[in-house]
């Protein structure tokens, strides 16, 4: 147990460079923290409490029940940081590196969860690289030389994890010689605002003027004229920027001597009495950029004014989740760093680009925002603003259906009963969308990758960017073909759409499903590439289960039922739409309630004829560009 007051130091080998008592994890009335001893502290794990003065006793943190449980009072666990379940005795110990591990007897001792590491992974320790070193990939250097002149170097070639040392130290007394070497898309482990709403040169003469100052971090959104500052006296592992997991900029100056044996570096002297003419040049060409700036900016204003007007719709419709403002959301997730959200996981989806991501945008606000069903992923939230458009789901733990049906590892088999059961939950969620909402919702993008599976394995449709909303008096809707390959239903090409392309879609997905294989698998044989043409061949010679996926012993138990589940598909996927059931009719029968029809035709493919097949041309270039649109990051839980 570790009470307030109380804090671990790790102990520390000869070779490490860190000194003695300078990593802790420590435990105070506001939470759980893991910090460097400096001054001011530079914390790199923060576990807050909600309401820390609610109780009048003393919060702590303890080991129990095989998770490191933080409690409010004696009674209330505000939240637990899992640990995996012990076959075993488990204990945990800080690393001298700052991490706190957990280890476990399997003849022998095994380390079982590494549990103050974030979503930045290691590169996110300030002992990772050491002082001065930048982590970028878990790969150590030491910040690169400007203009000829190289400032640091490695404390040990051989062991680049050690960091690096000053060619010249700096001096407060010879600050005239000092200057800042800038390093773009450069982050610190930690950031504590100590100037807000500057520029980097205010930034950076702050850091100048402050002989304490070894390091001033500039971080910004959008605009570089508004940005925070914060200014470190101690300066340990910095790490390059993952575009992937980072959205926002970063730029670390580093204060540096130029000075040698007390007098002025001659090299850098010599660099200056020749600036004069490129000075000149650039003043020339900085007029012209200011001027194609301002003409930017005009542009860009009205478009902003004119998003603005388009979204505000947003906060009339009934039901909506809670709109955020940007700079909020960042509070609230600490940068976007931050794996919970009032004790809740969530998963941050980012939105990047104009057109068509915006429909998309505004399409899945607009459709999942007001509704709610336990097989629909939840919108918690959302950020309209200005270019910010970001999406905050409920956090599926189990990732998409595609991970567990296509990659055939030993983590990943789902056996006949879950697959029956996520069949199910699919074909409720497609039900409630078309029949038990305000308006007919037509989702237009089924596949395995827009199904989510939470902890439990209950699946959740999800992805509402390409979906369509229609009155309910309304039997068709003509709109621009969207979707994915190989899950369009033949209908797309030639008339109107209704409710019945999602019923295609979803049969499609329930042969992929049950065979375990892509709808379309260059791997194979020609004749076997495309799932449809070998379901029709195997149909016609009645020997279903020869493509049916060999994930278990459950074939020779449940093979009839395997194969009523192909010809629910086959009834999904019939060529002329009204002969589809409605998904209300596909639940009844999962739930043996109904029979699947007789008389199934397995020519999947076949076009109706139609005099408005001639719009094919104009339909199929609008079908690529939304097919080529994947604008989204999904974050992962935050």
């Amino acid at each position: 147990m570790l009470k307030v007051g109380q804090r671990l130091i790790p102990s520390v080998s000869g070779t490490n460079w860190t000194v003695d008592g300078m990593i802790t994890l420590s435990m105070s009335s506001s939470g759980l923290s893991a910090q460097m001893e400096t001054s001011p502290p530079q914390i790199y794990y923060e576990h807050s409490i909600d309401n820390p003065n609610a109780s009048n006793e003393s919060p702590y943190v303890e080991f129990v029940n095989g998770s490191l449980a933080l409690f409010s009072n004696s009674t209330t666990n505000v939240s637990v940081i899992s640990v995996p379940q012990a076959s075993s005795v488990q204990y945990m110990k800080l690393g001298s590196d700052g991490h706190l591990r957990v280890f476990e007897w399997v003849s022998g001792w095994k380390e079982v969860a590494d549990l103050l590491t974030g979503f930045l992974g290691d590169c996110a320790y300030p002992t990772m690289c050491g002082q001065y070193g930048i982590c970028s990939d878990g790969q150590c250097s030491c910040p690169a030389s400007s203009g000829g002149t190289s400032y640091f170097k490695q404390v040990d070639n051989r062991q680049p994890s050690l960091g690096c040392s000053e060619n010249v130290p700096l001096s407060c007394g010879a600050s005239q010689y000092q200057s800042l070497l800038e390093l773009e898309n450069v982050m610190y482990f930690t950031f504590t605002s100590d100037l807000d709403n500057i520029d980097a040169s205010t930034c950076k003469e702050t850091c100048a003027k402050n002989c304490s100052c070894k390091v001033a971090i500039f971080q910004f959104g959008l605009n570089p004229t508004s940005g925070s500052c914060y200014l470190l006296s101690e300066v340990f592992s910095l790490m390059n920027i993952d575009k992937s997991k980072i959205f926002y900029n970063s730029t670390a100056y580093l204060k540096v001597q130029n000075v040698t044996n007390g007098a002025p570096n001659t090299s850098v002297d010599n660099r200056r009495s020749n600036r004069l003419p490129v000075i000149l040049g650039s003043s020339v060409g900085a007029l012209f950029v200011v001027m194609f700036l301002i003409i930017v900016a005009v542009l860009f204003v009205r478009k902003r004014d004119a998003n603005e007007a388009e979204e505000e719709y947003l906060d009339q419709v009934p039901g909506m989740p809670t709109r955020f403002m940007y700079d909020d959301l960042k509070t609230i997730t600490d940068n976007f760093k931050k794996k919970a959200w009032r004790s809740t996981k969530v998963a941050v989806k980012r939105l990047d680009g104009f057109g068509q991501v915006k429909k998309s945008f505004l399409a899945e606000v607009e459709t999942i925002g007001s509704i709610h069903h336990v097989n629909l992923v939840r919108l918690v939230g959302f950020c309209a603003e200005k270019s910010h458009r970001l999406l905050i789901y409920e956090y599926m733990s189990n990732g998409s259906l595609d991970r567990w049906i296509f990659h055939k590892s030993n983590e990943s088999v789902l056996d006949w009963q879950q697959r029956k059961k996520i069949i199910l939950d699919i074909a409720k969620g497609l039900n409630y969308l078309h029949e038990d909402c305000r308006q007919k919702i037509l989702h237009l993008d089924i596949k395995p990758q827009n199904i989510l599976l939470d902890g439990n394995f209950n699946a959740k449709v999800a992805d509402f960017g390409l979906s369509k909303l229609i009155d309910r008096d309304q039997s068709q809707v003509v709109t621009t073909m969207r979707g994915t390959p190989g899950y369009l239903a033949p209908e797309w090409l030639s008339a109107a759409i209704t409710e019945k392309v999602d019923v295609y879609s979803y049969g499609v997905v329930i042969l992929e499903i049950v065979c375990g294989r892509k709808i379309f698998d260059r791997s194979l044989d020609e004749d076997d590439m495309n799932l449809l043409s070998l379901f029709k061949r195997k149909a016609e010679e009645e020997r279903l289960l020869d493509i049916v996926d060999n994930y278990s012993e459950d074939m020779q138990l449940y093979g009839p039922q395997m194969v009523n589940m192909m010809r629910i598909a086959a009834w999904c996927l019939q060529a002329d739409y009204t002969k589809r059931p409605s998904m209300s009719i596909v639940v009844k029968v999962l739930e043996g309630v109904s029979e699947v029809q007789d008389g199934l035709d397995y020519n999947f493919s076949a076009q109706p004829s139609t005099n408005r097949a001639t719009k094919f041309g104009q339909m199929e270039v609008e079908f690529s560009a939304t097919t080529a649109l994947i604008p989204s990051v999904l974050s992962g839980p935050r």
